[in-house]
């Protein structure tokens, strides 16, 4: 920071922050678990009988299709509806049999028998509770989208194949290309009852969603998945009473675990399986859920839809017609809660212990469903109230309902899973890792999950997607276009030290001394590619060439590794700072006033041109800032304007807009009021919120729970090019500002003064306790400009602008008094009359600051210092008057230059008290 405006660097103590038991949330951390009774709301009620309507035949499904005692996986979805929904970080979520576990759980059944399978389930959850106490789970999702999705993909076609065995009559096969191979012999032998409830079966689950007018939103909120099962159960009663049925074997013979036996590596490799497979369908259904909750609090918030009407959709999750159809709607009063983010890792953990007791009491692999927690979101729960209740109904139907279950026939439970594994299949994944161009890593992973399974599929999806990245970083494609007499270098994609040979050699080929244009279109080069880049334009520019860089949009950067398409950083050269305007705007070039409504007719020639203020000031502030045309002004101005007369040059007045070969731009012809106001406001304002407050809301937060504590009272003008935090290095919670045009410090007793200034002083003075005082002053004023112009004409009524500048003529008068020396930069005299009178307005200005009672309280005290200060807006320097003149001491009114070395504690800041 600069040395003018100290900041404290002790706040992000650990004293300062909210101990963790205080109960302060932080930004960004999930939501600490409520306390209390456990609360069940009606909401809850009735989706929980929603998700209990389609779990069963879910459950029953899953356990046919993987070759599993039936009840085993009822029993997990109890286990896991009231374990997972007790202990879990998603409320809203609901665990049971794992569908993406179908092919692994069918293949260790065959391999090891189901009591060794139970024992493999068991490890893989104290694999994930150990995992979740690690704080493993975000790790867990930064595998790539095309690797996981390809996963689970590939799975779903394994499931869709499997179970269409069994909808056409037959048995399943030992693997999916086993499955595939076998299925024209399975069409030869066909039986006409299965395939006819397997086809009765997914017409329904597919019409049911889609059934229209009132009749289809009553019928629509009793889940397609049950409504199918029902619909296929009866008709199977009555033409096919001899189909193959559910058999609910009795308890008494319900099988529990036992020891392993077999290969040690073998197990441990099936318990990472289970481990990996289960937590990732897990985690991504929480993720999906966080999505779905979100979407149905914006969506209330937004507008109530009517009684009926469809919630909003969501891309988090594929087709659903299974889980609760597009045109149920929730109770209104659940959609207006905020949506609350999981805790990714007390979730896994939980998943880790349903899993462990699921084991131990002979149920299959529980997971996290997106299908259950979908239905659960859209009938409306609140909590985890309708996950817990959803668990208890399972468990009562399973020592209740057994002679109801076993009308059930197969073949519609394994229409049922198999529309499940179809829909694992999602369009929408395909479409995005399509536009991110990660197809090819999607498809392998799923090839490879199908041919190989699970563990050899995910090895060969990362190993392409590894070989893709490599491949991509690796690939530069380097063109040159002779423009006639200038030529055109395009670089396409990553600049690495593989593509510095070629580069060289493409560079090395143009004319020695020549124009060139180079194009970046890339987000990355390394250092061994810029340093031959920055070789190659230092030697090209010695030789008399011009060399610009821009990126793929053509506007231009200021060095090579700077892209176009990346400039909107925080703090970026200005020139590059405003890409988000409209195409082709041509920036103005002038800092003109416009006539306000508040000025008069006469002196409208002298104020509007002079007071250049862009911003709105905290007092005397300007309403109307229209941009005129250079020649505008020089046609309107009177012959003794202020700017005729002999001054230096201020580069802050020029702006050159430099197109690709480098030409300048003419002067924009005179424009009508801009209207585009708004739309930058807009995309500024987005542009923070998406590149600035991550950065900064940590720390935002603290000063919101600390409250202010700024150091220095920072007094300036409204000018818009004077931009103070950027000039002292300072952030939020460091300055205390105000800003107004000409930067001015009205007398406590002046006639009609102002009082918002002095309000400002005494707050910061007595309330806020600062430690210093800052007046800022700066080259090119247009408030002392309109000053040296003289005062309007009498006659004319006077206006809010000239009656705020009346505050500034002390410091005209201090000017041209013999009494007081001419304040001066050090080393050189003030280039003119406009420079001599802002730096005399500083000086000026002090001295209003000690006639204000509570500023000379604590300078009496020796408890507050004050210090001047000038910015030169076309050089980016800041000088500093010396303390003694400062502090009212010294005659000599010196203003020191501030170097980039200056440090506090050096002799040049010892020297002016800083």
């Amino acid at each position: 920071m600069s040395a003018c405006v100290p900041t404290r660097h002790n706040r992000t103590s650990r004293s300062s922050r909210p101990p963790r038991a205080s109960g302060v949330k932080r930004p960004h951390s999930p939501p600490p678990p409520r306390g209390g009774r456990f609360r069940i709301a009606g909401a809850d009620l009735s989706a929980s009988i929603t998700v209990f309507l389609l779990a069963v035949p879910m459950s029953l499904g899953l356990a046919v299709a993987m070759d599993a005692p039936l009840e085993a996986g009822l029993i997990s979805a109890a286990i896991g509806g009231i374990v997972a929904g007790l202990l879990g970080g998603t409320p809203l979520q609901v665990s049971g049999p794992s569908a993406g576990l179908t092919v692994v759980t069918a293949e260790l059944i065959q391999i090891y028998g189901w009591r060794t399978t139970c024992a493999i389930t068991i490890g893989a959850g104290l694999l994930q509770i150990l995992l979740g106490s690690l704080r493993a789970a975000r790790s867990a999702l930064a595998v790539s989208p095309a690797i996981v999705h390809g996963t689970l993909a590939g799975i779903g076609v394994a499931i869709a194949l499997a179970q269409l065995h069994i909808v056409l009559g037959g048995s399943p096969q030992s693997s999916a290309v086993a499955n595939a191979l076998a299925l024209p012999d399975q069409l030869g032998r066909v039986s006409p009852a299965a395939p006819l409830i397997g086809t009765l079966t997914i017409t329904v689950l597919i019409l049911w969603p889609r059934i229209p007018g009132r009749v289809g939103r009553s019928v629509r909120r009793i889940p397609a998945a049950l409504a199918a099962v029902v619909t296929a159960t009866t008709v199977a009663a009555i033409v096919a009473p001899g189909i193959a049925r559910v058999d609910l074997p009795s308890w008494r013979s319900h099988a529990l675990p036992e020891m392993p036996h077999g290969p040690v590596l073998a197990l441990a490799t099936a318990v990472f399986t289970v481990m990996l497979v289960a937590s990732l369908e897990s985690l991504l259904a929480a993720v999906a859920v966080d999505k779905l909750s979100a979407d149905r609090a914006a969506g209330q918030t937004a507008a109530r839809p009517a009684a009926g009407s469809a919630p909003p959709p969501t891309s988090a999750t594929p087709a659903l017609a299974l889980a609760l159809p597009s045109g149920t709607s929730a109770p209104a009063a659940s959609l207006a809660l905020p949506a609350r983010r999981s805790d990714l890792d007390r979730e896994l953990r939980a998943q880790g212990i349903a899993n462990t007791l699921s084991g131990l009491v002979g149920g299959l692999a529980v997971s996290g469903g997106a299908v259950r927690s979908s239905a659960n979101v859209r009938a409306g729960a609140t909590g985890r109230a309708s996950t817990v209740l959803h668990g208890v109904w399972v468990l009562l139907a399973t020592g209740l309902l057994v002679t109801v279950l076993e009308w059930i026939p197969l073949a519609a439970l394994a229409a049922l899973v198999m529309m499940v594994g179809i829909q694992m299949v999602s369009f929408a994944h395909i479409r995005n890792v399509h536009k991110h161009r990660e197809f090819l890593v999607y498809g392998a992973t799923i090839t490879g999950v199908v041919l190989f399974g699970v563990l050899k599929g995910v090895a060969i999806g990362i190993a392409v997607a590894v070989t893709v990245a490599l491949h991509r970083l690796a690939r530069t494609r380097i063109t040159v276009t002779d423009q006639g007499g200038r030529h055109l270098v395009v670089v396409r994609g990553q600049l690495t030290f593989l593509a510095v040979p070629r580069l060289s050699r493409t560079l090395g080929q143009l004319p020695q001394g020549g124009d060139a244009v180079v194009e970046l279109d890339g987000f990355f080069m390394d250092h061994a590619a810029y340093e031959a880049i920055q070789g190659w334009s230092t030697a090209q520019t010695a030789h008399g060439g011009r060399v610009v860089f821009t990126g793929r949009s053509g506007g231009r950067i200021a060095e090579p590794a700077s892209a176009a398409h990346s400039c909107c950083r925080p703090w970026t050269p200005w020139r590059n700072h405003h890409c988000h305007d409209e195409p082709g705007r041509v920036p103005e070039t002038s800092h003109d006033l416009a006539p306000g409504p508040a000025l008069g007719k006469r002196s409208t020639g002298r104020i509007r041109r002079a007071a250049h203020t862009g911003s709105t000031a905290n007092t005397g502030s300007v309403g109307s800032t229209d941009r005129i045309s250079p020649t505008d002004r020089d046609a309107n101005r009177p012959a003794d304007h202020p700017a005729d007369r002999p001054a230096s040059h201020d580069a802050s007045h020029d702006m050159t807009i430099d197109s690709p070969d480098n030409a300048p731009t003419p002067a924009p012809a005179p424009e009508a009021p801009r209207l585009a106001g708004g739309n930058r406001l807009i995309s500024g304002l987005s542009s923070f919120q998406r590149n600035t407050a991550p950065l900064v809301r940590d720390e935002l937060a603290r000063l919101a729970i600390e409250g202010q504590r700024p150091s220095q009272l920072f007094i300036t003008c409204a000018d818009s090019r004077l931009v103070t935090s950027m000039i002292t290095a300072s952030g939020p919670g460091d300055l205390f500002t105000v800003r107004n045009i000409g930067n001015l410090v009205p007398l406590p007793d002046a006639e009609s003064g102002d009082h918002s200034v002095g309000a400002a002083i005494e707050y910061a003075v007595d309330v806020l306790k600062v430690e210093s005082i800052t007046i800022c002053g700066h080259s090119g004023c247009g408030a002392m400009q309109a000053l040296l112009g003289g005062e309007p004409d009498r006659e004319a009524p006077p206006t809010s602008l000239w009656r705020w500048l009346r505050h500034g003529l002390p410091s005209l008068e201090r000017m041209a008094s013999r009494h007081h020396a001419w304040a001066r930069i050090s080393g050189r005299l003030p280039a003119d009359a406009l420079e001599q009178l802002c730096l005399t307005n500083v000086v000026q200005q002090l001295d209003h600051l000690r006639a204000h009672e509570s500023v000379a309280r604590r300078l009496a005290e020796g408890t507050i210092r004050l210090h001047g200060m000038y910015f030169h807006v076309g050089e980016a320097q800041a000088y500093l008057l010396t303390e003694g003149a400062s502090s009212g001491l010294e005659l000599d009114e010196v203003f020191d230059r501030v170097d980039p070395g200056d440090a506090p504690g050096s002799g040049e800041l010892e020297r002016t008290g800083v």
